[in-house]
């Protein structure tokens, strides 16, 4: 009798799990269907989805190949890395090919391999001839519900571009499309390494174990009924314990039955044990990055005049007088520099080229680093882009100056050199969209309070700055938030996720959205209609480890307020704090600070790149920088690349990196002698820069 109720059960249990997997696979299919379907209807999907299609941030066991500049100036690290691909291509030879339903919609997680693993163990042949036959019953049940969730994906399939991500479970052979089937291995490559976990993944493994134990429960109850012998037995043999812990003496019963192990000299004691629980999202920071590619690695914290904690991290070249400031952009972080691997990303390049590369962090986490513990939301929040250009980059310039001063002096060995010598390197920097607004405007008022900015080369990638040619979509959010402004600021002092919870969703979301190709498609075109229509890939930077649970970039109010109060005067300017009076006490003038007016204060060469599909900073707007610049006198330089907003920090962009290294090597070695510059003459005498008020 017990046999047959335990047959009985886990026929049960298959047939509940099996009807369970598949209507959430149904479920997920029709979701993937109806995004399909409205993928398909809108508009401008094709230039749209361009940036969705063969990036993201993952682990690989292949080397990419060497760009032609890095031939010679590859480290020894990368061109072992790269010769062991090579090795490994051409020796080995994998078929991926796939058939129908063996391709699953998600991969299967270890937890649910090993436990089909340990229920087959449990069960006799005869047992796993029933569960199959039950298993292919309810398939064929479910299989019209089946295929009216995924005939949306067979027909949409045509009617998308052929580089939309959306494709069929069935690929080509390796003499149809070798291409596509690399990028296919890849794809499994990535899905074996990947650590993390969407949200249907979390879903099955949940419902996995809520069955599990609902089974065991009722499995333990029936045993319980059908054998009352054992089960009186069981409670006497409880209860006996039960009363002799109660009086001190443990019975001999008890003790026999309880197991027992012996600790070894190695292990931890119990009260140095610790237990972690793995949310399976990808939280590696950008030091966990670099040193996986084996690359060195530095921290220093930055503490600026205001009190804000900054992060500048460093791949270290100490002996180095070539130095490197690479400096993020808006909802960005150091990150954005190493995203693309050993040979794709500009600081392993720079580094590469025998720099020593520094990387700059923002203020504006969710963390708030500040010297005041106790600091609140409303203080944290309240900058703008002026405390970038004149706190933040101030700060983290400085300190890299003082730290190449002590490493170099230490390292001189001629004092006529060391007495003559006030600044032995040569400093450029690199810097994207909201990070050249920024040193910009420190190179510009450093300029106006003459004191030395001690950079030799600005190299801008999609610079901000002016902003008054833009897309319809960012013309009608201006005129909302400068509606809406006066009523949100008290409120909201800045644009973030607040909760661990919610941005351990948006980690795992991403996921999702890889998983799912049509979602992955959807979400990309509604983000890029939300940005005016850039093609970069939004849904692949949302996967970016420094986009997780623990610590997430923000924007703070008066940030956006000040990007659109550039947009509305049509002018590259400085804060405007709303009255004449305010303005007066922070620049000595009843107006912002005009930078475009004080371009002719830059001393040093300006290299402008744009992107011909940049829809957030169009091209114009920086061929307006250039403009200004030419007419003020400054060595400036005009570039354009056929690339969307992010690609210039996010793709592997083979000819960016080229064009990049070669702005970089017109900077000279540092002479003995350095002179300093002329003091600026500005149009207004009593013209001064504060950071605040």
């Amino acid at each position: 009798m017990q046999r047959a109720v335990d047959n009985v059960l886990a026929v049960t249990k298959e047939s509940v799990k099996t009807f369970t997997y598949e209507s959430l696979h149904n479920i997920v299919r029709l979701i993937n269907g109806v995004s399909a379907i409205l993928l398909s209807i809108l508009p401008g999907k094709a230039s749209i989805l361009e940036g969705i299609h063969g990036w993201e941030l993952r682990p690989t066991f292949r080397g990419p190949r060497l760009p032609r500049w890095m031939e010679n100036g590859v480290s020894s690290f990368n061109q072992f890395i790269h010769e062991f691909s090579v090795d490994s291509d051409t020796s080995s030879s994998v078929d991926y090919s796939s058939d129908g339903e063996d391709c699953d919609i998600y991969p299967t997680s270890p937890l649910s391999q090993s436990s089909r693993f340990s229920r087959e163990s449990n069960f006799t042949k005869q047992n796993r001839s029933w569960l199959w036959w039950i298993r292919c019953i309810i398939s064929w049940a479910l299989f019209p519900v089946k295929l009216l969730f995924a005939l949306p994906l067979y027909f949409i399939n045509s009617a998308l571009p052929s580089e939309a991500p959306m494709r069929s479970g069935n690929y080509p052979s390796v003499a149809q499309s070798p291409r596509r089937l690399q990028s296919l291995k890849d794809h499994f490559v990535q899905r074996t390494t990947d650590r993390r976990l969407g949200v249907v993944e979390d879903l099955h493994l949940a419902i996995e174990f809520f069955i599990e134990s609902a089974f065991d429960v009722v499995h333990k109850a029936a045993h319980s009924i059908l054998s009352p012998a054992d089960t009186l037995r069981s409670v006497h043999r409880w209860f006996l314990s039960k009363l002799s812990f109660h009086n001190g003496i443990p019975s001999e019963d008890f003790v026999s039955a309880c197991p027992t192990t012996v600790l070894s000299d190695k292990d931890p004691a119990p009260s140095e044990r610790k237990t972690s629980f793995n949310l399976n999202t990808d939280a590696r920071t950008c030091q966990d990055v670099i040193t996986e590619l084996g690359y060195p690695y530095e921290a220093i914290r930055v503490v600026t005049t205001d009190g804000y904690v900054l992060l500048l991290e460093r791949i270290p070249r100490r002996d180095s007088r070539k130095v490197v400031y690479l400096q993020h952009g808006i909802l960005d972080s150091s990150m954005g520099w190493v995203s693309n691997g050993v040979v794709g990303s500009p600081a392993f390049a720079a580094f590469d080229q025998g720099y020593d590369v520094f990387l700059g962090n923002f203020r504006g986490l969710v963390s708030r680093e500040h010297i005041d513990k106790k600091i609140s939301s409303q203080q944290y929040w309240k900058y703008s882009i002026n405390e970038h250009g004149t706190q933040d980059i101030p700060a983290m310039v400085d300190k890299i100056h003082d730290i190449k001063i002590s490493e170099l002096k230490s390292n001189q060995s001629d004092p006529e050199e060391e007495s003559s010598s006030d600044q032995p390197y040569k400093l450029c920097a690199i810097c994207h969209s909201l990070g050249g607004a920024a040193i910009l405007m420190f190179a510009i008022t450093r300029r106006i309070e003459e004191k030395p900015h001690r950079l030799s080369r600005m190299i801008l990638l999609s610079p901000a700055g002016f902003h008054q040619d833009s897309t319809v979509v960012f013309t009608v959010s201006e005129f909302l938030f400068f509606l809406a402004a006066p009523l949100l600021a008290p409120f909201l002092p800045a644009f973030y996720i607040p909760t661990r919870f919610f941005r351990m969703l948006l980690n795992k979301l991403a996921r999702d959205f890889h998983n799912l190709p049509a979602v992955g498609g959807l979400v990309q075109t509604l983000m890029s209609y939300v940005v005016g229509g850039d093609s970069s890939n939004w849904v692949g930077v949302l996967g970016l480890p420094h986009y997780n649970m623990n610590d997430m970039p923000g924007v703070a109010f008066r940030v956006a307020l000040h990007l659109a109060q550039m947009k509305r005067s049509k002018k590259f300017a400085m804060f405007d704090y709303g009255s004449p009076a305010a303005n007066m006490e922070v620049y000595g003038s009843p107006e912002p600070l005009d930078l475009g007016e004080y371009y002719s204060l830059i001393d040093i060469p300006v290299d402008l790149v744009a992107g011909r599909k940049d829809r957030v900073i169009k091209p114009t707007m920086v061929r307006n920088h250039y403009k200004v610049m030419k007419d003020a006198g400054v060595e400036v330089s005009f570039s354009e690349f056929e690339y969307a907003h992010l690609d210039f920090t996010f793709s592997h962009r083979e000819e960016l990196l080229s064009y990049v290294m070669s702005r970089l090597l017109l900077v000279g070695p540092p002479s003995k002698q350095t002179h300093r510059p002329k003091s600026a003459k500005v149009k207004r005498k009593d013209l001064q820069v504060k950071t605040g008020k």
